[in-house]
């Protein structure tokens, strides 16, 4: 059985989470930003239908993105060049996750409720929580939010509202990350849609080591801003 979190700090080790479900490691608990920076550090996550117990979450294997690794297509490079598209960062934190938060076709209730909306809000409002915004003609088309410690960046949902938007926004980020210096991009769980983005899965193990690394470099605290090398269209394939 998963361990129940009340008042303590710290939380077991990731090496006790569940087989099946792969990765619960822990219930109960709150949001606060001091159990959400402790939880990252260590490659947990909160994931949970609103009015349940928060569960805590490291899975094994975990799927992550090498910034340098971001895989570009042809389609892409041309929609990223051509489709009038404008990316932000940072100017409409909380429209994201709510963008994030709509239903979507075939899929069931969302598990981003209003007290994870007002818990990630005040992630931003500390410099640690990001998000990164796709805008056509003054419209937020796609985008993608998530929580960023020393050279980590932890990716927790993207949406899109028309075609490759919110690859976009991925795109730019995971450019403006290798010029960072950021090691690694947290994807979480294994999707057919993050692999043909160049995301992989490693061994739980592997992924702690890295972070344990990552974690402890120079932080880059928010509201973030992009440098314009990132978002000119001579930066692109």
């Amino acid at each position: 059985m998963s361990e129940r979190l009340q008042n303590a700090t710290n939380f077991p080790p990731v090496e006790t989470a569940l087989r099946e479900p792969n990765g619960l490691l822990a219930m109960g608990g709150d949001l606060s930003i001091e159990r959400l920076l402790d939880a990252y550090c260590h490659g947990i996550f909160p994931w949970f239908n609103p009015g349940e117990p928060i569960l805590w979450w490291s899975p094994d294997p975990r799927m992550v993105l090498v910034p340098s690794e971001i895989r570009v297509t042809r389609s892409l490079a041309k929609r990223i060049r051509n489709g009038g598209f404008e990316v932000r960062v940072d100017t409409a934190f909380a429209e994201v996750m709510r963008a994030c938060a709509e239903p979507r076709e075939g899929a069931g209730g969302t598990w981003i409720s209003p007290a994870m909306i007002a818990a990630y809000t005040r992630l931003f409002d500390a410099g640690y929580a990001h998000a990164v915004e796709t805008w056509r003609d003054g419209r937020l088309v796609g985008g993608l939010y998530g929580v960023a410690i020393g050279q980590m960046f932890y990716g927790e949902s993207m949406f899109s509202r028309e075609p490759d938007a919110s690859k976009i926004a991925l795109v730019r980020l995971a450019r403006q990350l290798q010029q960072w210096d950021f090691g690694l991009i947290d994807c979480q769980m294994e999707t057919a849609h993050l692999a043909s983005l160049g995301a992989r899965t490693v061994p739980r193990t592997a992924f702690t080591a890295r972070l344990a690394e990552l974690v402890n470099l120079p932080h880059q605290p928010g509201p973030w801003t992009f440098n314009l090398e990132t978002t000119v269209d001579h930066s692109l394939p």
